[in-house]
């Protein structure tokens, strides 16, 4: 099926989006029918469920509030943002993006987990007063989509409508976890597991399934399947069904500026061959012979988006030895007589071949000999020579010519002449460790630097069973010494050898340690190594190695090869190549470009240098990027229509498209509307002025259009920040610096990137196999929208994998509900509560811990650490408000301060569940407006003073009631003969607390010694002799006792260093920033009842008369006397 034109077909696609739509707006001008359809769909669940004892009432009142909240926030258009005339003061607007998701499937968790990063960050930034701009729009560009149409069409045609397969017997037992990034091919897998090789893409693809089975799994009926046999048809499907989803969930978007990819979209690909053209003529895409990794079914490069794995996998480059055959052959290889036949060993070190003693061969190994032209044969494995082929390295180009199937055995022996090895004439031998799946199957020997090599020719030698075993003659082994050629001055000239006996190594088998070697000399050798033979002796080996690999290409005695670092798997299903192409590609990597783009990234805020060295290692390494591809959906190359721009070059710089789409589509993501503009209208000079600070076009577009998109793309730019998952950092995200800072005025750079780890579900991968997925509508339908959003947040922050957990999703629900009816019953009950203004202790301690979550909240989501917002806007201020009804008692809670708290509570949750805020916000505070940009809510400064005295308090009471339990509960059996207490007798009704608010004495004086040592900046101390001698220079030291007191100061200053190095210098006065007695004396209510006492005294234990009450427990403090921060309490029964 060939691409579609510009033409007929297209607007007959487009017709069919026009029907589509006029049902699907009936669905999207009314949010409550997402909630409607979620309720039918439920009713059988719940009414099973309700059976089983389980209820969903609560998740259905959710459900109900977001239906209606979406409902009004549809018909305010809330999230419509417009711009100014005047350009933006710094702090008044935010522009957020995401990259558009791919549109061959509905939203997962995956990309809900992602986007929720820049909706939490966008509803934070609406709610403090800004105005926010958060689009979204729809990728389609690229192969999977078209792959998975003509695969479609191939199985009716091959099998009917509806297709009727051939029973093929189900051999898949072991289960394929579907993996949120690329497997690493190299990774360890145990021998009873399997782990699945195919992205999370590939996954959705099927593998062996059916394209009719997985379009069913979509919930596609039969009589509609076939209709997905038109590429463009999924294009008509999946975006609106995806806005659905999206409007569920919450999103604070702009959907007027949504748009569709590909050359479906007149105005989109208008645009795209605008940029294409920019970039041509600024001279950052030209046309070039490289080495590209390419899939040999499509007939075309296969960059990251068109992978089923092995995303971010470059060519690797070597340097072919040709080690020719020396005649006369043995039989096996007497049909290759008269042409020269050369053993093609791939390497990595082509400086060390003047120490080859030998060529290795894998006795069981499979090898061919491949034509390369009219006169050399090659032999190599066959995956080498197909890689060969598509590298005008093959007689019959992309087919490679096997004159000859051989085995490792049939190499054995052969005599080599090797360019330039100091020994004439050289022999293969056997290796039992040599990978066929990397480089060609055969493999230089050169044991004065390769750890391996040494060790391999050093077991042929000693061992004679070895050499039976493989039919290898003494005369190919025995005359064969290490060569010396680099020295290295920590190893010698004769590195390998060296490390091996320094290690003890004792065979070719002892792999760790010869991974040990080779990672001790491989480096050495390159940076500090010196030639000592050939024509570069004396230089250093890393500015001889260029000057010899070119030497041996420029006389034919070695070629280029390229070849995939690792496995990678196109999306049709075939094991990809390096191919030599000649095509299009955008100049990453020039060096002025660089520059720019190391400019723009230095300039960003990232939000961890985990992410920012995740940009530098990218650009320390892309180079020129195929731009273009002759299979898929996309935009025609505009000087060259047979070629499509390729998936991840047409989504860039469209950021910028956002601010003018809605200006142009008229609110139609297919760009099918021409009432306000024809597309054509959209020539070059009119994308320059509106985004380039072009002249002013000759156009017909009316000025105050042209005038009004300009100043939307000059109020909105730069963007303030992308967030996205971390696997896209390594290719579009920061092709997205590179096209801005080309495109663009640096004033105009991308302000800010978010990345962030995948998502698992319940601690394990996402899998469909075994039910461990969850598509975004679904998790709607099962936690509510809400509850959805909580969990995401909960789930993590960092670039580590985060983790959604249904447990969670199902705590919030009761979480949510439950504070409704709290709230609920606190307004019922308003008339019982205590007026006028906060008064008492709790008052002001619940006053300063609202302060403190305002504070803390604020910078948690202005740091997008949204786990950190929800403990600290919602955890933590519910416990404060817990521990006020608490610590209230008879009094009662002060009115005006549980209206502050419900207010306040509402706003920091806002964000994150912006349909319970808003549910509180009208109808039980009866606020006016939306609670969305209700405004960030004011506060005083923390009291942190009164935060250290609550804490005081609160770990007070808990450790008095351990002691009185303690006391409570006595032995547990008296002594023996002794009468057992009655229980008026064991109960204790008195508590005297005694305080010394003062350190004194020895420790006194110890802590001004550990002031003077501290560096309070560096939370660091002195070295412990300079403090130890200072204390015996100080009176403490003088004291005749001192080697005594000493036994007491040693922990003490332990103690206190730990101390200050946790929590700063003020560990180190000698009192509490506050006066315990007077804060304890202030509770003693609290006290009494939260102990069970009836008379409750606080005492200082400095005070004679005040000890003398303790009566005969007096020995409790002398034995364990108080100090700062800790009382000692003494419990009476009378």
């Amino acid at each position: 099926m060939k691409v579609r034109g510009r033409g007929g077909e297209r607007e007959e696609a487009l017709s069919a989006v026009l029907e589509r739509l006029a049902l699907l707006k009936r669905l999207l001008r009314s949010a409550a029918v997402r909630s409607r359809l979620a309720f039918r769909l439920y009713h059988k669940e719940m009414a099973l469920n309700t059976e089983g004892g389980r209820s969903f009432a609560r998740r259905d009142q959710l459900l109900k509030i977001q239906s209606e909240v979406q409902k009004r926030w549809e018909e305010h258009e809330v999230f419509k943002a417009e711009s100014h005339s005047k350009p933006p003061k710094p702090g008044e607007k935010f522009f957020g993006n995401f990259p558009y998701p791919y549109m061959n499937g509905s939203l997962h968790l995956g990309h809900a987990f992602s986007l929720s990063k820049l909706e939490f960050g966008a509803a934070f930034h609406r709610l403090c007063g800004r105005n926010v701009l958060l689009p979204f729009a729809f990728h389609c560009t690229g192969m999977p989509i078209k792959a998975s149409a003509d695969k479609l069409a191939r199985e009716i045609q091959q099998y009917g409508n509806p297709p009727i397969f051939p029973s093929i017997e189900d051999n898949s037992t072991k289960e394929e976890v579907v993996e949120e990034t690329n497997g690493d091919e190299g990774s360890v897998v145990e021998p009873d597991k399997f782990k699945s090789k195919r992205s999370k893409a590939a996954a959705k693809s099927g593998g062996d399934k059916s394209q009719w089975e997985i379009m069913k799994s979509f919930g596609i009926p039969d009589s509609e399947i076939p209709n997905f046999a038109d590429p463009y048809h999924w294009l008509t499907h999946f975006p609106p069904l995806a806005e659905v989803d999206l409007k569920a969930f919450g999103l604070g978007c702009d959907w007027r500026r949504s748009f569709i990819t590909t050359d479906m979209n007149p105005f989109y690909d208008s645009f795209v061959r605008w940029q294409m053209r920019k970039l041509k003529s600024m001279g950052k895409i030209v046309k070039d012979m490289r080495y590209t990794i390419y899939s040999p079914l499509d007939g075309q490069p296969c960059a990251d988006h068109d992978r089923a794995s092995g995303e971010g996998v470059q060519p690797q480059d070597y340097v072919l030895i040709k080690m020719e055959v020396i005649p006369p052959f043995p039989p096996k290889l007497k049909v290759l007589e008269g042409r020269k036949v050369y053993l093609a060993a791939a390497t990595l070190r082509p400086e060390t071949m003047y120490g080859q003693t030998n060529s290795w061969v894998l006795p069981d190994g499979k090898y061919g000999a491949f034509e390369i032209n009219d006169t050399d044969v090659f032999i190599i494995t066959q995956r080498a020579a197909l890689n060969l082929s598509y590298q005008k390295l093959s007689r019959v180009s992309e087919k490679p010519t096997c004159l000859l199937e051989l085995s490792g055995h049939d190499l054995i022996g052969l005599p080599l002449k090797s360019p330039l090895a100091f020994n004439d004439i050289i022999y293969s031998l056997p290796m039992l460790t040599i990978l066929t799946d990397k480089g060609t199957g055969i493999v230089t020997s050169v044991p004065s630097d390769s750890p391996d090599d040494y060790m391999a020719l050093k077991d042929l030698k000693s061992k004679p069973a070895l050499r039976s075993k493989y039919g290898v003659k003494d005369e190919w082994v025995l005359p064969f010494e290490v060569v010396p050629i680099i020295h290295i001055p920590e190893f010698g000239d004769k590195a390998a050898e060296k490390v091996c006996i320094d290690l003890k190594i004792k065979s070719q088998n002892d792999k760790e340690k010869l991974a040990e070697a080779k990672r001790l000399t491989y480096l050495k050798g390159f940076t500090e190594g010196s030639m000592l033979v050939g024509e570069f002796k004396g230089k250093k080996v890393q500015e001889a190695k260029p000057l010899i690999r070119n030497v041996l290409l420029e006389t034919g005695q070695a070629v280029l090869y390229s070849e995939p670092e690792k496995k990678v798997m196109s999306r049709s299903g075939d094991e990809c190549v390096v191919a030599l192409t000649d095509q299009w590609y955008i100049t990453y990597g020039e060096t002025e470009w660089k520059e720019k783009a190391e400019d723009c990234l230095a300039s960003m805020n990232v939000y961890s240098e985990e992410t920012r060295h995740g940009f530098e290692h990218t650009l320390s390494w892309l180079n020129q990027w195929a731009c273009s591809r002759s299979f898929g959906l996309g935009t025609r190359l505009p000087w060259d229509e047979q070629f499509l721009v390729e998936s991840l070059s047409d989504s860039t710089l469209y950021m910028a498209f956002y601010t003018v789409a809605h200006l142009l589509q008229n609110g139609n993501m297919y760009g099918s509307d021409f009432s306000v503009v024809n597309p054509e209208q959209m020539r070059d000079e009119v994308w320059d002025y509106i985004f380039c600070s072009g002249p002013v076009p000759i156009s017909d577009i009316p000025s105050s259009i042209l005038n009004k998109m300009k100043q939307e793309f000059e109020y909105w730019y730069p963007f303030d920040l992308r967030v996205s998952g971390k696997d896209l950092i390594q290719n579009h995200l920061t092709f997205c610096i590179y096209n801005h800072t080309a495109i663009l005025p640096k004033h105009q750079w991308p302000r800010g990137f978010r990345c962030n780890g995948h998502i698992m579900l319940n601690s394990e991968k996402m899998s469909k196999s075994t039910g461990n997925f969850r598509t975004l509508g679904q998790a709607i339908e099962e936690f509510s929208s809400d509850a959805t959003r909580f969990s995401l947040a909960d789930a993590g922050d960092g670039m580590d994998d985060a983790n959604f957990v249904f447990e969670t999703a199902n705590a919030a629900i009761l979480r949510l509900t439950k504070e409704l009816s709290w709230m609920e019953e606190v307004l019922a009950a308003e008339s019982s509560l205590r007026v006028g203004s906060p008064s008492t202790y709790a008052d002001r301690v619940f006053v300063n811990e609202i302060n403190i979550a305002v504070r803390l909240t604020e910078q948690h989501y202005k740091d997008f650490m949204f786990r950190e917002a929800l403990k600290t806007g919602f955890y933590d201020l519910q416990a404060a408000r817990d521990e006020y009804r608490f610590s209230c008692g008879s009094g009662g809670m002060n009115r005006d301060l549980l209206w502050r708290f419900m207010d306040v509570q509402t706003r920091l949750i806002t964000p994150i569940c912006p349909h319970y805020a808003e549910h509180v916000w009208k109808n039980l505070l009866k606020k006016d407006g939306f609670a969305v940009n209700a405004g960030w809510p004011a506060s005083d400064s923390p009291n942190l003073s009164l935060k250290s005295a609550n804490k005081y308090l609160q770990d007070s009471i808990v450790l008095m009631r351990k002691l009185l339990q303690k006391q409570v509960s006595g032995p547990k059996k008296p002594k023996k003969g002794a009468p057992a207490l009655l229980a008026d007798e064991n109960r204790f009704t008195v508590g005297l607390i005694y305080v010394n608010e003062q350190y004194d004495g020895w420790k006194a004086e110890c802590l001004n010694i550990l002031k003077s040592k501290f560096d309070a900046e560096k939370r660091s101390f002195k070295p412990d002799q300079e403090i130890l001698e200072a204390l015996k220079q100080s009176s403490v030291g003088q004291d005749a006792n001192f080697k005594q007191i000493q036994k007491l100061c040693m922990p003490f200053l332990r103690f206190k260093k730990d101390e200050a190095v946790a929590v700063g210098p003020q560990a180190l006065e000698l009192k509490l920033p506050f006066g315990e007695i007077e804060v304890l004396q202030e509770n003693i209510d609290l006290i009494k009842r939260q102990l069970g006492l009836e008379h409750v005294e606080i005492l200082s234990a400095s005070d004679d008369a005040a000890r003398s009450k303790a009566g005969p427990h007096i020995s409790l403090l002398t034995q364990n006397p108080p100090s700062p921060g800790n009382p000692i309490s003494i419990f009476m029964n009378s």
